[in-house]
């Protein structure tokens, strides 16, 4: 059974995700789009998986047996369609990817009009709409598809735009993840005029995120060490994120890259109302660091779908997560990486220094975080010996944070501690880790300090 998680529909390609279910989400989709009313035209993109276009061609069909008209702009940003989608005439944007998963799986995000992704009530519709047959579409009222792939220059030539002072002198080295990014995510940065020393840029439909990417930092961190660059960039598959290294090779994730950005544009005036959105992941470190400059910080739920709500709902001027999915509501509501990465490098820019000398400017709090793969994760909220596990580690962690939530395209838990006692972090969380195990079955999938490294 198909079921759309925090970020689309993912699972390992023509296995959990089968041509079939690409065909009946494009046709499902399809007709809710001809029940709203709204644009009967698809812009469609996908990342470099070797099973993007089996699944494309199906999600296509499906799209075009609902009568709506499919533009097939192959490999480009999850960023680049959402601006496309909502910059053009296009009721509909559609993005294969799995994003920083493996390369055996894929995924289908679909996007709304406003390039926001589509609501949860049009998810619930087009999941109802599977097993409702109808009478299908004929003669001149079949889609088509149109490979034209000008958007995608119109795309890039956007990008342009965000920083007018270029990037004269300004040596950048970029991590493309051998993804979505590997051509358009050093091209922006070229013409803007930076020097660029770039690696996963082959992709072969198999090496996407495979030790490299926003997932896999330590690639990023020692080309920026190695070549002695202002900043590296690292963005994920589908390049929707980016994380960052200094020339020491020390990581900065999405809280310390909204942090260095925001106190530049706050010391500038223009940093209105002084708000961040940040996650229930988000480090205390962060949170103190932002109070000290007169800027509050707001959690969301994980997931930039919800992000991009209290950015609405709070009106702030950006909000992202450790994972480095950021999102600036100036140029659009959801998480670009190529977006990210030119903000932070026109910070740069703009006040003449290196990665390097912004990164002592705070301390992130001890942090935790341990997966558990389990059997079934449905029910543990209602598990009576794993509240109790909870509660008596939240009581542990008095002065800090616990946080236990469900991942959206995974069968895993995850935990996370933080406390300026770092025994009694591991204390606190371990006692949740191991009811979890006891009770759902499975066992630690990873476990990450996030003190100085990246979150999820």
């Amino acid at each position: 059974m198909i079921k759309f998680g925090t970020d689309g529909v993912r699972g390992v390609a023509n296995k959990a995700l089968r041509p079939e279910d690409a065909l009946a989400i494009g046709y499902a989709a399809g007709r809710m789009a001809k029940e709203t009313g709204i644009t009967p035209r698809v812009a469609m993109g996908m990342d470099t998986r070797r099973s993007g276009s089996m699944l494309g061609a199906a999600l296509a069909a499906g799209f075009t047996s609902a009568g709506l008209d499919v533009d097939d702009l192959g490999v480009v940003p999850t960023g680049g369609i959402s601006y496309i989608t909502r910059t053009a005439n296009f009721g509909l944007g559609a993005v294969i990817s799995a994003s920083h998963n493996p390369a055996e799986d894929n995924g289908i995000k679909l996007f709304a009009h406003s390039g926001k992704k589509v609501a949860d009530a049009d998810e619930k519709r087009i999941v109802e709409l599977f097993s409702i047959d109808d009478e299908r579409p004929t003669r001149a009222e079949i889609g088509t598809i149109n490979l034209d792939k000008s958007e995608v220059d119109r795309y890039l030539e956007w990008l342009l735009t965000i920083v007018p002072e270029g990037f004269d002198g300004l040596k950048v080295a970029v991590d493309a993840s051998h993804g979505a990014g590997f051509e358009l995510g050093t091209r922006v940065l070229e013409r803007l005029g930076a020097k660029v020393f770039a690696v996963g840029n082959t992709p072969d439909g198999l090496n996407i995120n495979l030790h490299c990417g926003a997932t896999h930092p330590a690639t990023i961190q020692e080309l920026t060490r190695r070549v002695g660059a202002d900043i590296g960039i690292a963005y994920d598959g589908d390049a929707d994120r980016a994380v960052f290294s200094d020339n020491q090779g020390r990581l900065v994730n999405g809280d310390r890259t909204m942090a260095i950005w925001a106190a530049h544009w706050r010391k500038h005036g223009e940093f209105d109302p002084p708000v961040i959105v940040g996650t229930v992941m988000s480090n205390g470190g962060f949170e103190a660091y932002l109070g000290s400059q007169g800027i509050q910080l707001v959690r969301a739920d994980v997931g930039d779908k919800y992000v991009s709500a209290k950015i609405d709902e709070h009106s702030a001027p950006v909000g992202g997560e450790q994972s480095g999915h950021i999102i600036f509501p100036k140029w659009g509501p959801t998480g670009d990486g190529l977006v990210t990465a030119l903000e932070l490098c026109r910070v740069l820019k703009r006040e003449g220094r290196d990665l390097a000398s912004f990164y002592d400017e705070f301390e992130n709090y001890p942090q935790l975080l341990v997966n558990v793969k389990v059997s079934n994760k449905d029910g543990w909220q209602e598990n009576a010996a794993i509240q109790s596990a909870i509660s008596a580690s939240e009581s542990l962690l008095a002065s800090g944070r616990l946080n236990v939530r469900a991942s959206g395209t995974q069968p895993i838990l995850r935990v996370m501690g933080e406390h300026p006692n770092v025994e009694t972090r591991d204390s606190a969380v371990d006692h949740v880790v191991k009811t979890l195990i006891s009770e759902l079955g499975g066992d630690v999938y990873s476990r990450t300090d996030l003190t100085y490294s990246l979150g999820e």
